[in-house]
């Protein structure tokens, strides 16, 4: 039997080094809670804060003395507290442990972090007491998952605008031989009749809606990117500044017009009737929205985008002028405005929009290597900011519209190819109705063996450029390889080829846009007959 004191000595032992191996592990356990990277915190039943370790503080900036004792409620984010509340309810009133859950908290710098959480209630005599709470840093990967998911979204948008820009510029391409066919062929009827004669009043109503109808499928090219552009350095303040007057018509008296433009404004390169064109869409489509009235604001700026990322779209960075259309109508739903840049897309009633003032926008300024962004809020307005690439070239001043000559006349010999029978009867009538010889080719094989055959001259190849069998620019090369002095003509309503590379006109490349009038047609045969040879 063991005395009772050496009995009770024993147990002092065991007791001292049980507790030894108790401070040993709670300093063991403080030291990775001290050292832990993830936040450790503990709460009470109502709510306040027991414990923070120093994590908590570097990843919010609240310290121990900020929160120590007070409810944890007020830097959750209020869209997330409903999620919190259901936590703590879980947590406090029936003891569960809840899956991982995500919470933003307010920084002390004033921003949100995102936390990813697990609670773990703590129970004393069977009842919860309190819950250990572990959160992780996670804003760094949200931002990145963001980053992704915009990406992700931008390339889809790319890749579903050009798929619809494809079809547009394929039916405007189709559209332009057939509005040549009627546009020419009534402009040569209206030459033959008189101004009494009772046909004429008829066939200019034919021209006119021909006309209007060719209109449109230019804007369906602007959309695509194929149609050609005519690059100049110019002034965007300049080009705003021309058209006050015009705009102010436009828009009325009950819309007051306001023009906020930086002298210091940088200039760009792009072609000035089609950036006419730019402000005119945005400025109708603002006008549109106050239909009772309001304030337009037309602002330019310089800007410099640093970021890859910029209002959900992957971008250049950059020195850009920027041009801000800005109204206080009626504003735009987020359906609206995801479908905003789409053709044929429209909120006016039937019959009061084409739906493609906004695309138009958008494609000739992507065009033009610039981006579009759009910003509104339903009952607050909208503002629409264009991005165009800054140049440090001289400014140009903008090209005057002139008054065309007396139609002139020729006896050269022209090569014509061109693989729709109805374009090629007009061009045919009209270049022979000058004094021209002109020689039919229906497709490229045929206009070689033409070429080869022909003993004469050809002064002039005027060719079609999307053929079937062979295009317009290797026939053109084919022939300058026998016949060097040859002049040559492109022309087409369709521009995504070698000889309008991404639509603007490779130096020393005559071209003729379709839909075309026989004058327009015989005065740009003329010019490249009689241009200089560089």
């Amino acid at each position: 039997m063991v005395p009772p004191k050496i009995a009770s000595m024993a147990d002092i032992t065991e007791h001292k080094r049980t507790e030894e191996e108790l401070r040993e592990s709670e300093a063991r356990y403080r030291c990775l809670v001290e050292n832990a990277r993830d936040a450790i915190f503990t709460i009470a039943s109502d709510g306040s804060v027991g414990s923070l370790n120093p994590a908590f503080e570097t990843i919010t900036g609240w310290s121990r003395a900020d929160w120590l004792s007070k409810p944890f409620g007020p830097i959750i984010h209020p869209e997330d507290l409903p999620l919190a509340m259901e936590v703590f309810r879980r947590v406090f009133l029936q003891g569960e442990t809840p899956p991982l859950f995500e919470l933003r908290l307010l920084s002390k710098s004033g921003n949100y972090v995102v936390g990813e959480f697990t609670i773990t209630p703590q129970r004393q005599n069977d009842k919860v007491v309190s819950a250990l709470g572990i959160a992780r840093d996670i804003t760094e990967r949200k931002r990145t998952e963001q980053a992704l998911r915009l990406t992700e979204e931008q390339l889809l948008q790319a890749q579903k605008m050009e798929a619809v820009g494809k079809l547009a510029g394929g039916v405007a391409h189709d559209f332009n031989n057939l509005l040549t066919i009627i546009t020419g062929y009534s402009q040569l009827l209206l030459r033959n009749l008189g101004p009494s004669d009772p046909l004429r009043a008829e066939i200019e109503e034919i021209k006119k809606a021909g006309e209007r109808a060719g209109s449109l499928t230019q804007q369906l090219l602007a959309f695509s990117r194929r149609q050609v552009l005519l690059p100049k350095v110019l002034d965007l303040n300049a080009v705003v500044g021309s058209m006050g007057g015009m705009l102010q018509r436009l828009l009325g008296e009950d819309i007051h017009l306001v023009a906020a433009l930086d002298h210091t404004l940088g200039p760009v390169r792009a072609d000035p009737g089609q950036l006419e064109q730019v402000i005119m869409n945005l400025v109708v489509n603002a006008r549109d929205a106050m239909p009772q009235g309001g304030k337009l604001t037309i602002e330019t700026t310089n800007v410099e985008i640093k970021d890859m990322y910029h209002h959900g779209q992957v971008v250049v960075p950059g020195r850009y002028a920027m041009l801000a259309v800005s109204d206080n109508g009626c504003g735009m739903d987020a359906m609206t405005k995801s479908h905003l840049f789409e053709p044929f897309f429209t909120t006016k009633g039937l019959g009061m929009g084409t739906g493609l003032g906004l695309s138009t926008v958008y494609g000739i300024i992507r065009q033009s290597g610039g981006y579009v962004f759009a910003y509104s809020e339903l009952g607050q307005g909208s503002t629409f900011k264009v991005y165009v690439p800054r140049v440090e070239d001289a400014i140009e001043a903008l090209a005057l519209g002139l008054p065309l000559p007396e139609l002139p006349q020729g006896t050269e010999t022209i090569l014509l190819v061109e693989d729709e029978p109805g374009v090629r009867a007009l061009v045919r009538d009209t270049l022979r109705l000058q004094g021209y010889t002109v020689l039919e080719a229906r497709h490229g094989i045929e206009a070689l063996m033409i070429g080869t055959q022909e003993t004469g001259v050809i002064h002039l190849l005027l060719t079609d450029v999307v053929m079937p069998q062979m295009g317009g620019r290797e026939v053109a090369d084919r022939l300058l390889a026998a016949r060097s002095d040859l002049r040559v003509l492109y022309m087409s309503g369709y521009t995504e080829n070698a000889v309008v590379h991404r639509g603007v006109l490779n130096p020393g490349t005559a071209f003729l846009q379709k839909p075309f009038t026989p004058d327009l047609l015989v005065y740009k045969v003329r010019e490249v007959l009689d241009a200089e040879r560089g």
